[in-house]
C-alpha cells in the first residue's frame, strides 16, 4: 500500500533539549485550529506519547525500528494517519543517537528511513553564532539528514531575529520560529523520565499556554506546508490472521501504577483475536468477569506500593489464577506487582505483593540495566520456543533477587549479555518489555493460550 501521509519530525542534539515542549505546542496549536493532527513518538518510550495522547484526545504511537521493524513502522504510520491529517512524530536522545555509538534505531534512522523532513529544535540559550554552528553541524553531519527546518528553544525574543537571519545565512536551514523561556509551563521529572500526564493536575492549562505562544512565535502554516512536502509512503501489507469463534478476553491492567504499553502492540493483540478489558491494580477488587487471559505492563508500582499492597483481595485472586495456569504476560512494573514484597519509593518499607516469585524487590540507585536486546529463549514458553529471540527493552531502577533465567539477553552491537525473565507454557514474567506489533507470532502464541484456557475453563 502507498499513500502520501503529510509528516515531519521533531528532533534535537540532546535529551533535555525541549522536544517533548516543541511537539506538544504544535500538536494543542493545531487542535486549537480545529484540525486532527496523530501523534507519534521515536523509540521506546511511553511516557512523551501520555502527553501527546493528552493533546490530540486518541493514542499516540511509538515508531521503533530496533523492536517493530522497518515494516511494521511504515504500516503504522500509513494505517493510523488519516487523509487530511499531519503525523508530528517526536524524535528521541539526540538525533543521531541510537544504539550503543551507532544511529541504528535513532531519530536520524527513522527519518531516513520513512523520508521524513527532520526540524531541528535547537536550545537559543547563551548562544549567538554558535548557534549556526550547531544547526550546520547538525545538518551535514550526514548527507541524508534530511534536517529541513529549525525551530529554536527557550530564545529570548529581542534575539530571535538576529539569530534567524544568521543561522539562515550562514547554513541554509529555515527557522521556523521559536518558543521563549516558559518556566510556568516545565513539566515535572521523576526516575524514568517525566511524570506521567494523569499526574499532572494543571496540564490542560499548561498545553493551552504553550499552544498559544506557538501561534504568536511559531511558523505552524510552515511547518504544515513542510509536513506536506514528504513524499508517498509505502508498506506491504499486513499478512492474513486465522480468526478464532471465540475471543479470549485478556486483563489489561491500567491506572496510574501501570501505565506502559505500546498502543500498536495492544492493537496486535486485538488482530489476533484477543478482547481486552482493562482493570484497575489500585481500586478494582477482582479481576474482569471471564478474563482468561492477564497482561500487567510497566508503570510505577513502587510509587503506589502501599495502596497496591492493601488490596489484598485482588492480590490473592491474582497469585491464585497465575499459579493456576492463567496466560499472563508481566513486564517490568507488572513483573515487580508478582513478587513476594517490593520497596516503596522512598525505600522506606517493604510491601506484600502477589508472591508468585519469591523475590524482593527494590531500589538499586541506579539504573540498573539500559537499553535495547536481544532476548533468546532456554525453554518452550508463553511467547516463543527455545533458541528463538524477541526484541526486546529493559529501563528500570528496581531490580528483583528473582529476576529469572529462562531468556538469555544480549546488547546489540556489545559483548554483554546475562540471564532474565522467567517462560512457561503459560507464563512471561521480567523485566524486558516486548512490543508485540514487532512480534506478532508471540502475540498470537499469547493469544492462543488464552483461548485454550477459556476452552478448558
Amino acid at each position: 500500500m502507498t499513500r502520501k501521509v503529510p509528516r515531519l519530525l521533531l528532533c534535537a542534539p540532546a535529551s533535555g533539549g525541549g522536544k517533548t515542549t516543541v511537539t506538544c505546542a504544535l500538536l494543542q496549536a493545531l487542535v486549537d485550529r480545529g484540525a486532527a493532527p496523530v501523534a507519534y513518538k521515536c523509540g521506546p518510550d511511553y511516557i512523551d506519547p501520555m502527553f501527546h495522547s493528552e493533546v490530540i484526545g486518541a493514542k499516540s504511537r511509538n515508531l521503533d525500528l530496533f523492536l517493530m521493524g522497518e515494516a511494521a513502522v511504515r504500516r503504522s504510520l500509513l494505517e493510523n494517519t488519516p487523509d487530511a491529517s499531519t503525523a508530528v512524530i517526536e524524535g528521541v536522545m539526540g538525533y543521531y543517537d541510537g544504539i550503543a555509538t551507532s544511529s541504528q534505531a535513532s531519530a536520524y534512522d527513522l527519518a531516513r528511513t520513512t523520508e521524513t523532513p527532520a526540524v531541528l529544535v535547537a536550545d537559543a540559550r547563551g548562544r549567538a553564532l554558535t548557534a549556526a554552528a550547531l544547526v550546520k553541524g547538525m545538518a551535514s553531519f550526514r548527507p541524508d539528514a534530511n534536517i529541513q527546518g529549525v525551530i529554536l528553544n527557550r530564545c529570548p525574543p529581542m534575539m530571535y531575529g538576529r539569530l534567524k537571519e544568521t543561522i539562515e545565512t550562514e547554513t541554509g536551514v529555515r527557522v521556523y520560529g521559536y518558543l521563549p523561556n516558559l518556566p510556568e509551563v516545565a513539566l515535572e521529572s521523576r526516575h524514568l523520565g517525566l511524570v506521567t500526564a494523569a499526574e499532572v493536575g494543571d496540564l490542560r492549562q499548561k498545553l493551552h499556554r504553550m499552544a498559544e505562544q506557538a501561534e504568536k512565535t511559531i511558523d505552524i502554516d510552515g511547518l504544515l506546508a513542510l509536513a506536506a512536502s514528504a513524499p508517498a509512503l509505502e508498506a506491504p501489507e499486513r499478512p492474513e490472521v486465522p480468526i478464532y469463534r471465540e475471543r479470549p478476553v485478556i486483563a489489561l491492567a491500567r491506572d496510574k501504577a501501570f501505565c506502559f504499553y505500546y498502543a500498536d502492540g495492544l492493537a496486535e493483540l486485538v488482530r489476533q483475536g484477543a478482547e481486552l478489558k482493562e482493570f484497575s491494580p489500585l481500586e478494582d477488587e477482582r479481576l474482569p468477569e471471564g478474563c482468561s487471559g492477564l497482561y500487567l505492563g510497566g508503570g510505577y508500582p513502587e510509587v503506589y506500593a502501599e495502596k497496591l499492597a492493601r488490596n489484598t483481595a485482588l492480590l490473592g485472586e491474582i497469585r491464585e489464577k497465575i499459579l493456576h495456569g492463567l496466560p499472563t504476560v508481566a513486564e517490568c512494573g507488572g513483573f515487580l506487582y508478582l513478587q513476594k514484597t517490593l520497596s516503596d519509593a522512598d525505600g522506606r518499607y517493604d510491601w506484600e505483593m502477589a508472591g508468585v516469585f519469591s523475590g524482593k524487590a527494590a531500589n538499586t540507585g541506579k539504573l540498573s540495566r539500559f537499553g535495547y536486546i536481544g532476548m533468546t529463549a532456554r525453554t518452550d514458553g508463553l511467547l516463543c520456543g527455545a533458541g528463538e529471540t524477541l526484541s526486546a527493552h529493559e529501563f528500570h531502577y528496581w531490580d528483583s533477587t528473582t529476576a529469572g533465567s529462562d531468556f538469555r539477553a544480549q546488547k546489540p552491537l556489545s559483548d554483554r549479555g546475562w540471564d532474565c525473565a522467567w517462560h512457561t507454557p503459560t507464563l512471561y514474567a521480567g523485566f524486558p518489555h516486548v512490543h508485540f506489533s514487532g512480534c506478532p507470532q508471540a502475540a498470537r502464541r499469547f493469544v492462543e493460550a488464552c483461548a485454550r484456557y477459556q476452552r478448558e475453563e
